[in-house]
This record gives structure tokens, sequence and C-alpha cells, in this order.
């Protein structure tokens, strides 16, 4: 073999091989999983198997004659890297959510031939689309075997991390509590049963956490919910005997991860089910008898565990002062460590930040991998460094870490940007104009039920006025010790739904920026709260209450460009991470904090 050849490439072959032998001209490779899960198990990590691309998000087509990678402006760059030599074209599409490989497939395929899907892994919403397609095409979709299978023979296993309970001092509303509330909006609904096979729904509504995937604190299951009991449907000898018995005795049994299916098969012909179109697979809904009348709307744990409790604020607040302090730590580290002169990497940011968050209290884990761009690495938004490909800390320019831990009260997420050697004026003014997006944002007032949607432009517009643009959105949802990203709110371009509504007790992220490719990144990350605001003769408003604690670098920061109100902000912000951090650092980190939250003159 020539080791000349890209590992994908022959991968690309074989899979075409086995396309042949299933009379099949193409097949589908979506990022996704029986749970339509954003991170996933490397059991469905087919799409970055075959193709080499190693971003979360992206959908591979592949025909016997061409294939296409299918990704969003976060990921250009490393896809044009990963993908070179693989014979695999780039298509860049404006957002994740885009659906061109839809008429890629319309425009590449022949009418007669036939496209492969597993139906395990395609979502009920997405398969509506595709069929659609398909049959306008002349095309042949079959969903009945998965695609993969015989053309990946080093295909890891399921994982078998062990499950566990989150502890009822950070998971104020038990078990009980929350099946109850379910059912209750399953009756308002007409549902007599309800599947649920996200996993962060299942993980809210069971107070289950497991280790299953990296980064989220989750568990591989499947849900069903009956009128008086539960069926957890997970992997054999994940659930210890102690902790089963406590599932009983809330009204939930378990059986083993691969009779869902069959189990769904047998409901009797009187059952009312309500399934999530854009939460469950075709796998599964097809596998719901005929009889079985079927209610499609989204899951009520989606819309339930996103608006977090009076207690569950309280111990997320505990945990941004917890990362707060282990940012101060670090940070005073790595600048004294800098001015010593010590060779630093983007990998050993990576290791002594993750270091000072472990020492802080309930750490368990990071809640993804730690971005540490600098200069033009910092450009590409989900960069991340390797081992055999990472840029030294040396010279001038700017430094963007964003990074987060999984605490057992909370999940954070941060992002922010340092100045090394000397910095320009086009530093000063990228990072001013950011700072100002985020401001505008974290300053909103709106009405209640106000779309997530309708709020991106208040970070944008003063990019906007620069003539600059960000290919990302300005906000997603944050779970609970649970996923980084979480619906249904987003603050982006997305087209608007009904379940996009903004309400009190959601935790978003407010992250705009500006990425000049081959040169750097700017990026300014808080998580916002929303909150009640006054009310007044026009209804109930509400505003951001902003989480993180970290100072924002005001040494980036062009004082010419800001109004005396955002400087105000800016001091005001600063004081209260003062107020917060101080109690909770010393020494070097106590010093820093003090030196970083120094008031701006106007």
């Amino acid at each position: 073999m020539d080791t000349r050849t890209s590992p994908a490439r022959l991968r690309i072959d074989r899979l075409r091989e086995h396309l042949a032998r299933l009379g099949l001209q193409a097949a589908l490779v979506p990022s996704s999983d029986p749970h339509l899960s954003e991170y996933l198990p490397e059991h469905w990590q087919g799409r970055a198997w075959f193709s080499g691309f190693t971003g979360s998000m992206g959908t591979l087509v592949v025909t016997l004659r061409e294939a296409a990678l299918f990704a969003d402006a976060r990921y250009w760059e490393q896809a044009e890297t990963e993908l070179a030599g693989s014979g695999i074209v780039l298509e860049k599409i404006p957002t994740g959510t885009s659906a061109n490989h839809l008429e890629w497939i319309r425009t590449h395929l022949q009418r007669g031939e036939a496209l492969g899907v597993d139906a395990q892994v395609l979502g009920l919403a997405d398969a509506k689309a595709l069929r659609e397609v398909c049959d306008e095409a002349g095309i042949t979709l079959r969903t009945d075997t998965d695609p993969l299978a015989g053309a990946w023979p080093e295909r890891p296993g399921l994982p078998s991390a062990p499950v566990y309970e989150h502890p009822a001092s950070f998971a104020p509303v038990s078990r009980a509590d929350k099946l109850a509330r379910v059912r209750a909006d399953m009756g308002t609904l007409g549902a007599s049963h309800h599947l649920v096979s996200t996993v962060d729904d299942i993980a809210w509504i069971t107070n289950l956490r497991g280790s299953d995937v990296e980064y989220n604190p989750i568990l591989l299951a499947h849900l069903l919910i009956a009128p008086a009991r539960a069926t957890l449907f997970v992997g054999a000898g994940k659930v210890a005997p102690e902790l089963a018995d406590q599932l009983a005795a809330d009204g939930v049994l378990l059986a083993d991860y691969g009779q869902a299916a069959a189990q769904i098969a047998a409901l009797p012909p009187e059952a009312v089910l309500l399934v999530d179109p854009k939460r469950v697979t075709l796998g599964l809904r097809e596998a719901v008898p005929a009889p079985v009348r079927v209610i499609e709307a989204i899951n009520p744990s989606t819309l339930a565990k996103g608006r977090k409790t009076e207690a569950e604020i309280a111990q997320v607040r505990e945990a941004m002062a917890e990362d707060g302090a282990a940012m101060c730590a670090f940070y005073a580290w790595f600048e004294a460590a800098m001015a010593r002169g010590e060779r630093i990497t983007e990998l050993t940011v990576d290791e002594k930040l993750s270091a000072e968050r472990a020492k802080r209290a309930n750490f368990v884990g990071l809640s993804f991998s730690t971005i540490a761009g600098f200069n033009a690495n910092g450009a590409m938004p989900h960069y991340r460094a390797l081992p055999e490909s990472h840029a030294v800390i040396e010279g001038h320019g700017l430094l963007l870490i964003d990074s987060g831990g999984q605490y057992l009260g909370g999940t954070t997420d941060i992002t922010r940007v340092w100045p090394i050697g000397t910095v320009t004026a086009d530093h000063r003014r990228d990072f001013t104009r950011v700072l100002q997006g985020m401001m505008n944002l974290s300053r909103a007032r709106f009405p209640a039920g106000t779309p997530g949607p309708m709020l991106d432009t208040l970070a944008r517009a003063p990019l906007w006025a620069e003539s600059c643009e960000y290919f990302h959105g300005t906000g997603h949802g944050v779970g609970y010790f649970l996923n980084v990203h979480e619906g249904p709110q987003t603050i982006s371009k997305a087209v608007v739904a009904p379940q996009m509504a903004m309400r009190a007790g959601m935790i978003t992220s407010n992250e705009p920026g500006i990425y000049r490719p081959g040169r750097w990144g700017v990026r300014i990350e808080n998580l916002l709260l929303t909150v009640p605001a006054p009310a007044s003769e026009f209804g109930e408003f509400l505003q951001f209450e902003t989480l993180t604690l970290c100072p924002i670098d005001t040494r980036l920061v062009e004082p010419a460009l800001m109004r005396a109100d955002e400087i105000a902000w800016l001091n005001a912000y600063h004081a209260t991470v003062r107020e917060r951090l101080a109690p909770r650092v010393s020494g070097d980190a106590l010093a820093w904090l003090l030196a970083r939250t120094e008031p701006l003159a106007a």
C-alpha cells in the first residue's frame, strides 16, 4: 500500500465496495446516534472515521462516484485540513442546521438509484425531509440497514461506564416529582405513554448521570413512560443493584438497552404515544404498532429542564464562583510564567487550566475540550490543539481560551482573550467591538416570551457597524450538570419556532466574535441567567443576570470607542467579580484578580 494514501480515501473505497454489495449507490452518514446527540460515543462516530473530519457537527454523503462533507463556518479551516487527500469535497454551509446535503443528493444521484441510511440514527424530522426529496427525485430511500456496518471492521463497542445518581443535595427536585410533572404534561396533550430518547432529557427526568460520552455526564438509554411505571432501557450491568432498587421504588424498571424497539412494538392498541419528532429516530418511530395513535410535540422535559429552579440557580452561582477562582489561579500562573520566559504552548494552557479546575469543590470534569488558540489558531472557532499540531505562546498577538467545567452544581462555559507581548490598534478595535456586542446583549430587556433569535441582532450590531460578522450562533442553552449545549432556546439566526421563547430560569451563553483567518480571533463569552424585569402596562418583561465570574482584560479595550454607560457596565461587572472571587483566592491569584478588576477610566 502506498503510505502516502489518505486513510480516509481507503475507508471511503471500502465503503463504496460495501455499498455495491448491498445494491446501494450512495450512503448518508449523519453525525448522529440513536439519541440524536451532539457528542457521540465512538461506536457512532462513523462520519469522523470514514472522512477524517473530527468536528462535532457535519454530514457525509458518499456515492459510488463522489463524496462530500457538509460543514458550517466554524469548521471550514479545520475541515479543509483534515479532508486533504481524502477525495472528499468540502461543501460549505451557512449553519449546522442547514439542509444543503438534501439538494446535493437530489442533484448528484440519478433517478432509480438507491440511497442508504441507518434508520436508527436518522431523526424523524430529518427523515421526513429526506424522504420528500428522494420521492421527488425518483431516488429509492433504504433505511432498513446500517450501510457502515460491513465496511467498518474496527468499529468500537458500546460504552459500559456505570450509572450513578446525582446527589440529592444537588438535585433539589426528586425523580418522582419530575415523573409526575412529565405525566401531567402528557395528560394535557392526551398521551398515555411517552418515549424519551434524548440522553439529557433522560438524565434530567431520572436524576441519573453517567460518563458514556466525553464531557457530558449522561448515560446511553431510552425511557418509556407509562401511566403507572416507566421503563429505562440501559446497558446490562451499568446500574448497581442498590440503585436499581431505588429506581424501582420510584416506579422505574430496568430493561436491556436493545429491547426498546420490542417494547414499543408491544404497546397496547389503545395507547396514545407522545414523541418529539426532533428528538426521536425514524427507527424507533417505525416500531410503533399501527393501531397506536401518535402525538408529535416537544418533550415536556426539554422545556422543564431548561428553566432552572431557584435552588438549582443557587448551586450554579456557587459553581460559577469556584470556576472563576480556578481561572484566577491559572491566569496568575500564566502571566508570571510568561514573564519568567517559560516555554508555554497551547497544550500547556489546557493542562494547567484543567488542573486548576480539578482543585475546586464539586468539580467532576471538563464540559468540552479546551480551545486554546494563539493568533491564527484563534481564528478557528472550534480549534483544538493536538500533540502533533499546536502553537507555542511567544512573540506578539492574541490568545483566545474557551473552556468550561462540569460541577455537581452546574455547568460552565467561558471565553476570554488575552494580550501577548505588544498588541496593535486593530487588535484593540476588534476586541472592543466584540465586547460592545457582548454588553449589548447582557443589558437587554425584552417582553416575556420573546424568541431568542430576535435578540441575536443586539450582539451583532456593533460588529455590523464595522462591516464585520461571525458565522456561528450568539448563544446556546446550558444544562445543569448536563450538556454544555442545551435547547430549546437559541440566540442565533435560526428560523423562529415557538419553543425558542426565552423564559425565566434559562441559562444561555453570550459569545459574539470576530475571526480574521490566518491572523487572530476574538470571542468573549459569559453565561446569562434570564430573570424577571420590572413589569409595565405593556406586560411582563425579562432581562439577564451575568453568571460568569472572571475579569475581561481591559488592556485590550480601546476606551475612545466606548460610551460612558458601557465603561460603567464593565466597571460594575469587575466590581462584582472582585467581590465574589476575592474570598476564594489568595496570594498571586488574589493579586492578579485585584489588578485585572481595576476600574477602567472613562
